[in-house]
């Protein structure tokens, strides 16, 4: 089988890139061939016999918006050329003009403008209506895309459902939750001194404190730390908050922490680059995010054996059970989140419980799993009719793609 895949980057460090990464190698393990359209990609890739490297440059232009049409354009006027060339062509979204076989959505931007927690607005600054204009004309462009895809795949049920509510047929989607590395993210011996959180000297183990752990751009209101602060001062003086997040740019919370008197409970660790072993190292995820596509870090949480504290509005909650978790109808209800955190606190041996549970449920969602999925539906689309126009799309429109590409 020969498939082109298009998106910006082949990377691992790169949610979005490293599940095209997985999909790829995979595909390439299976004995397909592979033409890679993108701006960067892993070595690994770029060197395998069987993929065909196409550069599209990041380029100069100023803005996402500028540089996001500019990619799209090239690498449709490129698939324009060469599509007789393959069986398959897979893009992520709106990423190319063209037609697809597979569209996988990581994130709907009507979605996210329609969610309720949108935080910009038109006119109130430079920024704001930079990206409400962002975000407007891109939720326009994957509703093009969308409807010149012959199967729409979103990492989420929560995504599935803003995909249906751009008019999309429910029957061209199909949901495949994105994968999490089951080997790097996995329980292990705690390693709390190494990022200087208190526990690992303990004595006695009941003298232990507990540690949530909240990971996530602070600066964003949307992650919705506030929340968690506010929960945080509600609980006894055991249990701690390890924060993972840039503060390059200032730490809004700083203050707040402070005026509250938790200085001495929560630990603002920066950008950390060892995850997995802070993952090993505390007790609990707490993650009531306001609005999330599809949390590949609940995901690796949940591979390291912890129990996950999370909202209906964090794409990905459909994974969490009573057995792994708590999931919240609403991400602002903080005697909620109090009381979720203070029943799984309460009894160690619950605690581990939910910790074994979530372990066990992360089994099923590793990248293997996730690529054989995508490789069956490479197989059911490779050996169905030729192409068949979706449901209300016109005539009128694939002529104007192909002018357009």
């Amino acid at each position: 089988m020969r498939i082109a895949i298009v998106t910006h980057v082949f990377v691992r460090n790169d949610g979005q890139g490293r599940v095209n990464s997985e999909v790829a190698r995979a595909a390439l393990d299976a004995g397909y061939t592979l033409t890679l359209i993108g701006s960067r990609i892993d070595e690994s890739l770029r060197t395998h016999p069987r993929v065909r490297w196409i550069e599209i440059p990041e380029g100069r232009l100023p803005g996402r918006l500028l540089r996001y049409q500019s990619f799209a354009w090239r690498a449709g006027r490129w698939l324009a050329r060469h599509r007789h060339e393959f069986d398959l062509v897979h893009v992520n979204g709106f990423t190319a003009w063209t037609r697809a076989d597979v569209n996988s959505v990581h994130f709907v931007h009507r979605g996210f403008l329609h969610c309720g927690f949108y935080p910009f607005r038109m006119g109130r600054s430079a920024r704001d209506t930079y990206q409400v204009v962002f975000n407007t004309l891109n939720a326009w462009l994957e509703r093009w895309a969308f409807r010149r895809s012959r199967v729409i795949v979103p990492v989420s049920h929560k995504v599935a459902d803003e995909v249906v509510a751009h008019g999309i047929d429910p029957a061209s989607v199909h949901v495949i939750h994105n994968g999490v590395d089951i080997d790097e993210f996995k329980p292990g011996p705690s390693e709390r001194a190494s990022f200087g959180l208190p526990g690992d000297d303990a004595a006695d183990a009941s003298a232990r404190p507990i540690l949530m752990l909240f990971a996530g751009d602070i600066q964003v209101s949307r992650k919705n730390l506030d929340t968690v602060l506010l929960a945080l001062a509600r609980l006894p003086a055991h249990v701690h908050l390890a924060i993972a997040a840039r503060l390059e740019n200032g730490n809004p919370y700083a203050a707040r922490v402070a005026e509250a008197g938790l200085d001495a409970r929560v630990h603002f660790l920066g950008l950390v680059n060892r995850m997995p072993a802070l993952m090993r190292s505390v007790d609990l995820f707490v993650f009531p995010s306001r609005y999330e596509a599809m949390s590949l870090v609940m995901l690796e949480a949940l591979s390291s054996g912890l129990p996950v504290i999370t909202a209906r509005t964090a794409g990905g909650a459909e994974v969490i059970d009573a057995a792994c978790g708590v999931v919240l109808d609403d991400p602002n209800d903080v005697d909620g989140l109090t009381g979720a955190i203070a029943r799984v606190v309460a009894e160690p041996a619950r605690l581990r419980g939910m910790g074994h549970a979530a372990r066990e449920r992360a089994l099923s969602l590793g990248w293997p799993s996730m690529c054989e999925r995508y490789l069956a539906l490479y197989r059911r689309l490779f050996a169905s009719p030729a192409y068949q126009t979706p449901p209300g799309t016109t005539d009128a429109a694939h002529r104007n793609t192909g002018s357009i590409s």
